[in-house]
């Protein structure tokens, strides 16, 4: 990679996105993310090229196949590679490292030549020349690509790779704001609840999916750096993963500015919310980072929100989103190992595929469970067609009546 090509590319975009962009979003996307967000980006695609030829893609792909076809020739483990293969197979196809056919409802992929033999490493080091503090992104990738050709042939669990008591420094590390690749979300986020809170009455709010608090640190600096903290009259804190609730809960606790309006609670988004405490009708607002995409039933966990917002209650999520069907997202080569990401309940309408949801598939899905006025912060529709691989929004939808 051309490094000085890296910087005159993000400053093009910087440049783009700041005639596109509302005034608070554009100190976010200057070139410095950008630019990070450029060498990460094909840090990934030189690990998953690394990760192709140990699984022994260059044979399989030597002859047109379908994903299926591919993962049978490389003697792989159908039921957990044909996800992640197929995203491999079509980000080395957007690569121009495979020729993708199609072939009736299928596609079918052939390799153009031997692989390229890239290093990740020379990718590691400019980040940490330009902006150290998003390495742990770089070091939660390298984790799980030395673990990916195991996984695909059905050795080891994506979930032990992932989530074994051993990893959770990790993810204290990615899930920080202090890492701007993650952060984003976060920051986006809190600017949009900002955005609705302003004319309301003071809001109950209930976060889901806390993780270990960075979304709700976000939000809450936001706030008392606006003066703003008062818009909030109770902040409901949840999360499925004990561990991750602990470390949430000790995180925001240690710097708890809403003393007796901040609680925290376990809550699976993919049980009805009113067995675990969230009355319908009880909550101004949900505020999810992250979170929804990998609900189990898109439909079951919106129609669970919708029940527990009072009359025209808000729903923010900040999500990656998928700026085109099939369009591969870095990120998902991390979280497909996990069978929540790649398997959730399908629709053909708007959950096609797991992983993230286009703009589009959003808009379907949150209308189809009684919202009304969605929106999206930035508007990733008009941004897409200048700058196609732009990927962070925070969409906000009112309950209808």
């Amino acid at each position: 990679m051309e490094f000085h090509a890296t910087t005159q590319a993000a400053l093009a975009a910087e440049a783009v996105l700041r005639e596109l962009l509302a005034p608070e979003l554009v100190p976010l996307f200057d070139a410095s993310f950008i630019r990070s967000y450029l060498i990460h980006d094909e840090f990934i695609y030189r690990l998953v090229l690394r990760v192709a030829i140990e699984a022994g893609l260059e044979g399989a792909t030597r002859e047109p196949g379908t994903a299926e076809e591919i993962v049978r020739r490389a003697k792989l483990d159908t039921g957990r590679a044909l996800v992640p293969m197929d995203w491999i197979l079509r980000l080395l196809a957007a690569r121009g490292v495979l020729d993708e056919l199609p072939a009736g409802p299928a596609v079918r992929f052939c390799a153009r030549g031997s692989f390229p033999a890239l290093d990740p490493a020379p990718l590691r080091e400019e980040q940490s020349r330009q902006e150290p503090t998003a390495l742990p992104a770089y070091v939660l990738a390298e984790t799980v690509a030395r673990e990916y050709p195991a996984f695909l042939r059905g050795e080891v669990l994506g979930e032990d790779v992932l989530f074994s008591a051993r990893r959770l420094r990790l993810w204290i590390d990615y899930f920080s704001n202090d890492n701007r690749l993650y952060a984003i979300n976060n920051r986006v986020g809190a600017i949009a609840v900002e955005q609705w809170l302003a004319g309301h009455g003071p809001a109950r709010v209930l976060e889901l999916g806390g993780g270990l608090g960075s979304g709700a640190r976000a939000l809450l600096d936001r706030l008392e750096t606006a003066g703003r903290l008062d818009a909030i009259a109770e902040y409901r804190f949840t999360e499925f993963v004990p561990a991750f609730l602990r470390r949430g809960e000790q995180a925001l606790r240690a710097r708890s500015r809403l003393p007796g309006r901040l609680t925290f609670a376990l809550l699976d988004m993919n049980r009805p919310f009113a067995e675990q405490g969230v009355a319908a009708g009880s909550m101004s607002m949900i505020y999810a980072v992250n979170t929804l995409h990998v609900a189990h039933d898109l439909e079951f966990t919106l129609g669970e929100i919708r029940r527990a917002l009072a009359a025209d209650g808000r729903l923010i999520a900040s999500e990656c989103v998928r700026p085109r069907p099939r369009q591969p997202i870095y990120t998902e080569f991390v979280f497909n190992l996990t069978a929540t990401f790649r398997s959730p309940r399908l629709d053909p309408v708007y959950r096609p595929t797991g992983g993230f949801l286009t703009p589009e598939q959003w808009k379907d899905a949150i209308e189809a469970a009684g919202f009304s006025d969605v929106r999206f912060l930035p508007n990733m529709v008009r941004i897409r067609e200048l700058i196609p691989d732009f990927i962070v929004a925070a969409i906000g939808a009112t309950r209808a009546r």
